[in-house]
């Protein structure tokens, strides 16, 4: 059977890194979690005072950039990829609020973007991966073989949200969610370079009501139309 190239894009906290994960573990594909890339920026950008007093210099962050070293490892006990910076395992710090408080506008930097998206089409060369974030079908791989949109109700999106943080102990309200998703959807959405939108050709996946099963199973039939 041979190999594709699966994007998946949406909206934050609609569940396209469990799907994705999922998937990946299914077809034995690698999976690459797009997003926790610009988080790491960010929080680097965080940790060396780049971004101070809720402000940053753009010219300042794309400089950083080249001081910016990101790779993925699985861990060995849950057999998940997790995001390295600059050798450190940060996958638990980039999930903070603080981070996502900044990793729109952050992700938003052409200089930025365009040192990510030319490390995430590297990964793309021997096919087989399963990327999911923002412009993954209309920039990074305009030509996968398979594109999903996901999206899924803002209120629902912040109770998973909420209960994901809450499980992994950070303490942060309901309310706070909510502002936080609002302001990234029409961030993300409104940026000059790439913004989110669905490609022509995505299939759409509104998964305000379904099971992890239901769409895992939904994302496998669209799979095997794609190998056959």
């Amino acid at each position: 059977m041979h190999k594709i190239i699966i994007a998946i894009d949406g909206y934050s906290s609609c569940g396209k890194s469990t799907l994705a994960k999922a998937l990946a573990r299914k077809l034995g594909y690698r999976y690459i979690d797009s997003g926790a890339m610009y988080r790491a920026v960010t929080l680097y950008c965080i940790k060396n005072n780049i971004i101070r007093d809720q402000s940053f210099n753009e010219d300042e962050v794309v400089n950083a950039m080249n001081n910016i070293e990101l790779e993925f490892h699985i861990n060995k006990a849950t057999q998940s990829s997790e995001m390295f910076l600059n050798g450190e395992n940060v996958e638990k710090e980039i999930r903070e609020m603080s981070v996502a408080n900044f990793v729109s506008p952050i992700s938003a930097i052409k200089g930025v973007r365009d040192k990510i998206v030319a490390l995430q089409r590297s990964f793309g060369k021997k096919k087989g991966i399963i990327m999911d974030g923002r412009d993954i079908s209309t920039n990074v791989f305009p030509n996968a073989e398979l594109k999903i949109f996901m999206t899924a109700n803002e209120d629902i999106r912040a109770e998973r949200r909420w209960k994901e943080l809450s499980e992994k102990g950070v303490t942060v309200s309901l309310a706070e969610i909510k502002d936080n998703l609002s302001h990234r959807d029409h961030e993300d959405t409104h940026r000059k370079y790439n913004p989110l939108m669905q490609a022509p050709d995505a299939v759409v996946l509104d998964n305000s009501y379904m099971t992890a099963k239901e769409q895992l199973d939904f994302a496998l039939n669209l799979v095997k139309e794609k190998v056959v």
